[in-house]
């Protein structure tokens, strides 16, 4: 291998290495942001790394797994693709962003809550748990799509894509986690009768209505009908939903972190 092919792989090595640290630098210092927005008994750094490690890579898998076997369970047990197929050109995309993938993405990234339920004190708690799951979720799938649009269109392109879902998907899966984290927590600290249920479905929704602007913007930038207009409204669109519902969560966090001696 000749000295040119060395410094080739070097370079890649490198620019694999800033599309990591773009992918994971906004979402860390958005933990910090939520986590800090509590000013008494903020949570333990050490809860906080490994909630987001949650999200970073169990999650992932978790989600991705669950996502396939309902892809094929939808494929063999009912027509939906077939009625999708009559007004998009891809149906298999539009099942899995507008269905399958926020149901299966928030069942992982709340799993993590779920299972380190034992150290909620607080119903404010909830919020930034699931909020840092979802952060943790939301870097590495940044990193995917940062690499799929580093092999399309090289890293300009692909620290675009990079900062836009920093901006836009990163907020989104933050805020709709941190419902059902929520969810966990009043049924964590006032029993059963208060369940997490209805804030899972709540985040369902909430991650569905954001895939639905973006599929929306798929459709919209076709050049026979709006082309990159459309496309940068549906984007915009998009950044608002996703900055909106993560500045409400924060004002939920401090709402309840200001309130004493409380019941629900």
């Amino acid at each position: 291998m000749d000295l040119g092919s060395f410094a080739l792989q070097g370079e890649t090595v490198a620019e694999v290495l800033v599309l990591v640290i773009f992918s994971f630098l906004p979402p860390v210092i958005f933990v910090v942001w939520i986590r800090n927005t509590e000013r008494y008994g903020r949570e333990p750094w050490g809860m906080i790394a490994g909630m987001f490690l949650w999200g970073a890579i169990f999650a992932v898998i978790i989600g991705g797994i669950l996502s396939l076997l309902f892809l094929i369970l939808f494929a063999v047990a009912t027509p939906v693709e077939q009625v999708l197929a009559r007004q998009f050109s891809d149906p298999t995309t539009i099942l899995l962003a507008l269905v399958i993938a926020p149901f299966t993405e928030e069942f992982a990234k709340a799993f993590g809550v779920l299972r380190r339920s034992f150290v909620i004190r607080e119903p404010e708690d909830g919020f930034v748990y699931g909020a840092t799951s979802g952060l943790g979720f939301s870097a590495t799938e940044n990193l995917l799509y940062g690499i799929a649009a580093f092999v399309a269109g090289g890293i300009a392109v692909s620290l675009l894509v990079i900062a836009v879902r920093s901006i836009s998907s990163s907020f989104l899966h933050a805020s709709a986690t941190s419902l059902t984290g929520y969810g966990i927590a009043r049924n964590r600290l006032w029993g059963p009768r208060y369940s997490a249920a209805p804030w899972y479905l709540a985040a369902v929704a909430m991650h569905s209505a954001f895939n639905g602007v973006a599929s929306l913007g798929v459709y919209l930038s076709d050049p026979s009908r709006f082309g990159e207009a459309g496309l940068l409204v549906v984007l915009a669109s998009g950044i608002v939903f996703a900055f909106v519902a993560i500045n409400v969560v924060r004002g939920k966090i401090m709402e309840h972190d200001a309130r004493q001696g409380w019941l629900p």
